[in-house]
């Protein structure tokens, strides 16, 4: 959107003022608005399902308005809470003065108010504006973002701090080929663009060209050595099979955190790394250290719910599970507390969750999010199929990823065509990155074309791997598992 022509102002829409309530009542106030917001989101997917057929634009704008309803209108406040996530880039030149990109939406509109031109604050409000929709699963401040960095281009047509906020807002929105070309941009600008920099390794991670990416964590660590640098060079060692080395950055990046939100932010990384392998009880452990730094960390209760699923403790995976979508109804914890219920035989409520996937799949649409990876992933499996394998090919046709490579295989296994599905899923095993979903997957499909000793080898490598990556997938394995010795 084009910026206001009265530059004394900023734009009502995106530098708007919220006045926070008092006392007290801020926690209540912001708990009601997750719960307010969650059951709106909770009718609108019962209206999704009587008209699943319809999915129209004035449908998606209706979630949008359920998913948003909290925060606009409860106690008639509206709550900007907007934090920099935990282990992302941090500071860099032409922060404003007293305003880093920690700090809340409201503060920095209140300082657009008064400095309307301040081209490095309009950046770092759309920066804000990312973050808050990652961390709270809101789509719809994306466009608010989007506006903020483009008003800072006009006010200074080229600068890095915004081309790399741009470079950030479409990583978000699942376009990563326009992260790699904003971040190139950004770079060009100023070389040692922290932000920027991390963005063009995640860029090239999700496109799939993981030598690149290695190469470029490698530049970054020269460059910006720090946490969001050496989080993501880990992640990259990882995808290569590197476990080791992955867990020893993580252990060396953790010893050098004091800032609470980094603590928390690479423990948690370190609890995901030990849970993908199976080790459950250091899991669990680097999930409490990470909530002890900071009890608001989403993904570490997350992952901790994982963790205690894994372990046997169902009731307390799900209480957690149920703490993270009433703040956060992203698809992967609601996949992830609807299998719990599922395994658990309260299927009504599983398929509830499942719904809600559909909800903010239209919601994220309407906010120019790409969610065809996720629409695959929860769709093969709780869902259309036919959409599936949809939103698998044309995922497939944008970025070829071990991701997007085992999403693809699943849904032409669900779809029937195993061995179409073969290759894809031989491919999301090749590059040595270790995960008992994807093994679980390729044993599948193996059994499905008579590869049975393949099957057998490969099915129980995922369950020495991560016996608990998944309640359902756990399960399917070990019973397919039975089947063929049966059969020998």
């Amino acid at each position: 959107m084009a910026p206001h022509s009265n530059d004394s102002e900023p734009d009502s829409e995106t530098a708007e003022a919220p006045v926070p309530p008092s006392g007290t009542g801020d926690a209540e106030a912001g708990v009601t608005g997750a719960g307010r917001r969650l059951a709106a989101m909770r009718r609108f997917a019962a209206a999704g399902r009587r008209w699943r057929g319809s999915r129209s634009v004035g449908c998606a704008a209706l979630l949008a308005v359920a998913l948003t309803a909290g925060a606009v209108a409860v106690d008639g406040v509206r709550e900007d809470r907007g934090v920099v996530a935990a282990g992302m880039p941090r500071g860099g030149p032409g922060m404003p003065n007293g305003v880093g990109p920690d700090a809340g939406v409201p503060a920095l509109q209140a300082r657009l108010r008064s400095q309307p031109r301040d081209f490095g604050g309009w950046a770092t409000l759309g920066l804000a504006y990312v973050e808050q929709a990652r961390t709270d699963g809101d789509p719809s401040r994306y466009p608010r973002a989007e506006k903020a960095l483009k008003r800072s281009l006009d006010l200074r047509p080229g600068n890095d701090q915004a081309l790399a906020g741009r470079a950030a807002l479409a990583a978000a929105r699942h376009d990563f080929a326009d992260a790699l070309a904003y971040a190139d941009r950004a770079l060009k600008s100023n070389p040692y663009n922290e932000r920027a920099l991390c963005s063009r390794i995640d860029a090239l991670v999700e496109l799939g060209r993981y030598d690149d990416a290695a190469r470029a964590a490698d530049t970054a660590d020269t460059r910006r050595p720090g946490i969001p640098v050496f989080t993501r060079y880990a992640y990259v060692r990882e995808l290569r099979g590197e476990v080791d080395t992955a867990r020893r950055v993580l252990e060396q990046a953790l010893a050098g955190a004091s800032a609470p939100a980094d603590v928390a932010y690479v423990a948690t990384q370190l609890g995901r790394l030990a849970w993908s392998q199976g080790d459950h009880p250091a899991a669990l452990g680097h999930y409490a250290r990470a909530l002890a730094a900071d009890d608001t960390h989403l993904p570490a209760l997350e992952g901790r719910a994982r963790a205690k699923a894994a372990s046997g403790d169902r009731a307390g995976a799900v209480r957690d599970l149920e703490a993270v979508v009433a703040r956060s109804p992203l698809p992967g914890p609601l996949v992830a507390l609807g299998e719990l219920y599922e395994a658990g035989g309260e299927k009504a409520k599983a398929r509830e969750q499942y719904a809600l996937v559909d909800a903010w799949t239209a919601l994220a649409r309407s906010g120019g999010v790409n969610v065809d990876l996720d629409t695959a992933l929860a769709a093969a499996d709780h869902g259309d199929k036919d959409a599936a394998l949809r939103a698998a090919r044309a995922e497939w046709d944008r970025r070829r990823t071990v991701h997007t490579a085992d999403a693809l295989a699943w849904a032409l296994h669900v779809s029937g065509r195993d061995a179409e599905a073969l290759p894809y899923a031989r491919r999301a095993t090749a590059t040595g990155y270790r995960n008992a979903a994807f093994l679980h997957h390729l044993g599948v499909i193996e059994r499905a074309v008579g590869r049975d000793g393949d099957a057998r080898r490969h099915l129980t490598a995922a369950l020495e791997l991560n016996p608990g990556f998944s309640p359902l997938g756990a399960r399917e394995a070990r019973t397919a598992l039975k089947d063929l010795e049966a059969a020998r």
